[in-house]
């Protein structure tokens, strides 16, 4: 896995930039699909980042909008290329939700990312064996897709080899320490790997103790992921047992967890305490 496999962020960009020319002409999305004989659905999906475009639609797609200028049509023309690059994820397309599909993309673009559990440990952090047992009773997989879903994990934590890793914030309700899943080896072996984590420079690990009591945002969990480029706003990602949701157009929502974010670190116990309290558990699991 390379830190140049995801597409995301030029697709984002190419996105903004053909809604904006398609603005500029004072043209709707039905005008335009109309006009190119597409499908409005087509039209959507390309504005939106969810489908990459071929370089000739794009080329007629300029010229529909106006836009002649060669320097112009070159770099959009390359921002299409890129947005088609294969990664390694691609082999997965359909054995995941489109969704989590386009996280991931997400993920291996971002250069931070703010992530807040109140249950289960982040991907990020899982042991094969924990994420295996996770797969197999947080829902109701066959034994293929679990395996399918650990390997995508197991390869995700890659990021963190890179030679210029994302910085990783993590904050956990002590509940998600507490509820380890799997036999007393599985618990003992999660909790050295993130103690592990934990020390490594670019990742910080959180605990809120159950003596903070109730707080805002329990029972919430949520990943912030930010992008090196100022031009990409900042996304929020959702996931629960049936569904998963992003927000990238929100700003105030987007906002709004940011704050809370930083609300949950001054409730927790801090970095260098939730090391600590993370020694104490593995010490209590012998």
């Amino acid at each position: 896995m390379t830190s140049s496999g995801s597409t995301v962020v030029e697709r984002r960009r190419l996105r903004a930039d053909l809604r904006r020319a398609r603005q500029e002409v004072d043209l709707t999305q039905d005008q335009v699909a109309a006009e190119m004989d597409w499908s409005l659905s087509k039209i959507i999906r390309i504005e939106s980042g969810s489908v990459s475009i071929s370089t000739n639609d794009l080329r007629a797609l300029l010229q529909l909008y106006n836009i002649t200028d060669d320097a112009e049509i070159r770099r959009l023309v390359e921002l299409a290329r890129a947005a088609r690059r294969r990664s390694w994820w691609s082999r997965y397309r359909g054995s995941v939700p489109p969704a989590f599909f386009q996280y991931l993309e997400y993920e291996e673009a971002a250069s931070a990312i703010r992530h807040y559990e109140s249950f289960l440990v982040p991907g990020l952090l899982q042991t094969r064996a924990y994420a295996h047992t996770v797969t197999g009773e947080y829902k109701d997989f066959n034994t293929k897709t679990i395996q399918t879903r650990v390997d995508i994990r197991m390869t995700r934590q890659q990021l963190l080899e890179q030679k210029s890793p994302p910085r990783l914030n993590f904050i956990l309700d002590e509940a998600v320490i507490r509820r380890l899943m799997g036999d007393e080896r599985i618990r003992a072996e999660q909790i050295q790997k993130l103690i592990e984590m934990a020390a490594r420079p670019t990742v910080s690990i959180e605990i809120v103790p159950f003596s903070a009591g109730l707080y805002s945002g329990l029972g919430e969990t949520f990943t912030l992921l930010e992008f090196r480029d100022t031009e990409d706003d900042d996304v929020l990602y959702f996931e629960n047992a049936r569904d998963a949701l992003f927000s990238y157009d929100d700003t105030e929502e987007v906002v709004f967890y940011r704050e809370m974010f930083e609300a949950l670190r001054k409730a927790s116990l801090g970095v260098k305490r939730s090391q600590a309290f993370l020694g104490h558990v593995q010490a209590e699991l012998g």
